[in-house]
């Protein structure tokens, strides 16, 4: 045999081998971690039956779904659903309003958690801290409903605690819950109510990983909190920033369906109606699935440009982003 055969008899031999010590490594970590393994099971089944499953119902936005032929005996549509949503002068409408609310969400409320983890970050006591953690903890365990429920009664136009307050604040009677100028404040004032306190939790969590020498350093130089803060603790985080702030824009025009739904009346629909709650008029109350499984197509289509256009720039500016 040549001296080229007898090389590719041993390189094949090596790494025959080669392989067979990984799989015997990979199946001694898998044999090693095997509880890890099975508490891992729980979450993988919820994502393959709650959020990949359904999308095989997609498939009814390109048909005229009939519910007695299922999806392989209904007809075949293309686009035709997909047209007719952007030629429906309700289209503008609804783009409009889903994108005044999901700015505010962004604007307004994505900045607070952070401002208040860093606020709670600097108190110092840990009774004290711990207290105003649970306290801001528990509104997020509020249903929707109770919470649409409160804002009713406080805005009531009749008895509400804060409606005489407001129609003074403006020195003019003031219907709060029916007047369309106020509806973006109020839904974005209880997303920051319910969520804001939750939503410093991973921020917390982000600080506790910053070096105190850093602040050790910087008292000796003579720095106070304040520039503390600004050239320690926030370009600590900064990566954590970028990358809830690109998970947002993935649900950047999911306003939340229950909030919107049960805040909607025939007074603030005009600025109300989102794509959320059209998807539900259209698919489930006027049995038009196609259509309304069109719209929601849509909607996460642009969520997903807006995810990977959001996570480009990240890395253009250095950041690792979440891909």
């Amino acid at each position: 045999m040549s001296s080229v055969g007898k090389k590719e008899t041993r390189k094949t031999k090596n790494t025959g081998v080669t392989r067979r010590e990984g799989t015997s490594k990979t199946l001694a970590r898998l044999k090693k971690d095997r509880l890890l393994y099975i508490m891992l099971i729980p979450g993988c089944l919820y994502f393959l039956i709650f959020k990949y499953g359904p999308m095989l119902g997609l498939i009814t936005a390109f048909q005229d779904y009939n519910a007695m032929l299922g999806w392989f005996g209904s007809k075949f549509a293309g686009f035709k659903h997909f047209s007719r949503f952007f030629s429906d002068p309700k289209f503008f409408q609804i783009f409009r309003n889903t994108l005044v609310l999901a700015f505010c969400n962004i604007i307004v409320y994505f900045p607070l958690p952070i401002i208040l983890a860093l606020l709670i970050n600097e108190v110092k006591n840990g009774k004290y801290k711990n207290v105003i953690q649970s306290v801001l903890y528990l509104p997020h365990f509020v249903s929707w409903v109770v919470v649409a429920g409160i804002c009713m009664t406080m805005f009531s136009a009749e008895s509400g605690a804060l409606t005489g307050a407001v129609s003074g604040l403006f020195g003019r009677e003031v219907r709060v819950l029916s007047e369309p100028a106020f509806f973006p404040a109020l839904i974005t004032g209880q997303v920051i109510w319910k969520e804001c306190g939750w939503g410093t939790i991973i921020f917390l969590a982000a600080l506790t990983g910053v070096d105190m020498q850093l602040y050790e350093a910087a008292r000796v130089d003579g720095a106070n909190r304040w520039r503390q803060m600004w050239h320690i603790t926030l370009p600590a985080i900064k990566s954590t920033i970028i990358t809830m702030l690109i998970l947002r824009m993935g649900n950047f025009l999911n306003t939340g369906f229950e909030q919107i739904f049960l805040m909607l009346n025939s007074m603030n629909r005009e600025v109300g109606e989102v794509f959320d709650t059209y998807v539900y008029q259209t698919a489930m109350t006027n049995g038009k699935i196609s259509y309304g499984s069109a719209v929601g197509m849509f909607k996460s289509v642009v969520c997903l440009i807006l995810v990977m256009i959001s996570n480009k720039i990240a890395q253009k500016a250095g950041e690792e982003g979440v891909y």
